[in-house]
């Protein structure tokens, strides 16, 4: 187990894939800026791979103090063994007091195996961080200026507030989507520190003989207005209306995991705790309940417009408009009004 550094850095873990770094790194580094001045420590980020220290200045435009870039040819491509160790090394050197990862399928991988190691505490699927004071209840111990780790838990019904006050680094794994990402400062400096990590070939398991990559078929992340439809629409015939509206307003098209899990349209589209987390400027609902998991992706967008034919539906909770009526009705006169203004 690794003592408590109270002194220690907040490390964010910035994933990269063919060279190309991970939104899910940047949109961390807008946290870990907050929590790092809260803590008066350093902020670090921690990228791994070939020829990786040219992203160094990029990441601290983004907030990063420090950059610690490890470069070796078994670290091309991702496999657990190889990165792991080297994480593992890296936090046993410098002793981090919090180490950030997205929950990417990557993060998801990599995290579990580096707290295992390090034996510390790991909290997954993270919706927000803070620090904050705790005291144990057993014992009346008071802990000062912890990492709350926010999450949701008993199946979107509560919001969990979790934390490690003995075992130490703090870890957890944050959603995509779910912290801004920050502008890049060009006026920002910082130390960008290249290292080889010292890795055995053995340490690689596998051999990697060919490598593909598909691409996602929607951005829905990058998207300023999104159609999503529900279990409501009532099938996959009834879903092109839903396309049709999207089409016409120039929107992206989401789902909700009921509409996803009927196989209406791919996983690609689902917003929600499973799916996508969205911040949009215009999001409208269709055939959409409004669970706790569904509105925990989308609940933030800047105007929500509910189109459901159950008045008592909770997505009405959150939406700014709402309208009760048959989508078969409401969807084609919205797309007709649309069309004609433009």
């Amino acid at each position: 187990m690794i003592e408590p550094n109270r002194q220690g850095d907040v490390w964010v873990i910035a994933e990269q894939n063919d060279g190309a770094l991970h939104d899910v790194g940047l949109e961390l580094l807008s946290k870990g800026r907050e929590l790092a001045d809260a803590l008066g420590v350093r902020l670090t980020a921690v990228v791994l791979g070939e020829k990786v220290a040219q992203h160094g200045q990029h990441l601290i435009r983004c907030g990063a103090d420090r950059v610690l870039a490890g470069e070796h040819p078994l670290l091309g491509h991702y496999q657990t063994n190889p990165y792991a160790k080297a994480i593992v090394r890296l936090v046993e050197e410098h002793r981090p007091q919090i180490v950030i990862f997205g929950a990417t399928p990557v993060g998801r991988d990599l995290a579990p195996r580096v707290a295992s190691a390090v034996r510390c505490g790991l909290t997954a699927d993270c919706t927000d961080l803070d620090i904050g004071n705790h005291v144990e209840p057993s014992t009346r111990q008071r802990y000062d200026r912890l990492l709350y780790q926010i999450r949701p838990a008993f199946g979107g019904n509560i919001i969990a507030t979790i934390v490690n006050p003995e075992r130490w680094p703090q870890m957890a794994t944050v959603r995509e989507g779910v912290m801004r990402m920050p502008e890049a400062d060009t006026s920002r400096r910082g130390d960008i520190v290249a290292f080889v990590p010292d890795l055995d070939a053995d340490e690689a398991v596998l051999t990697i003989l060919d490598h593909q990559r598909t691409e996602r078929k929607v951005n829905l992340k990058a998207s300023r207005i999104i159609v999503a439809g529900g279990a409501g629409v009532g099938g996959k015939e009834n879903f092109r209306l839903v396309w049709d509206l999207a089409n016409a307003l120039g929107a992206a098209v989401g789902a909700s995991r009921a509409a996803v899990d009927s196989g209406w349209i791919d996983k690609d589209h689902q917003v929600g705790q499973t799916g996508t987390t969205v911040r949009p400027a215009l999001y409208i609902a269709v055939g959409i309940s409004g669970a706790v998991q569904h509105r925990a992706g989308m609940g933030e967008a800047k105007k929500i417009v509910a189109i459901n034919a159950d008045p008592d539906a909770p997505i009405f909770q959150v939406a700014h408009y709402g309208i009760v009526g048959d989508l078969n009705r409401v969807l084609p006169m919205m797309i007709d009004a649309v069309k004609k203004r433009v």
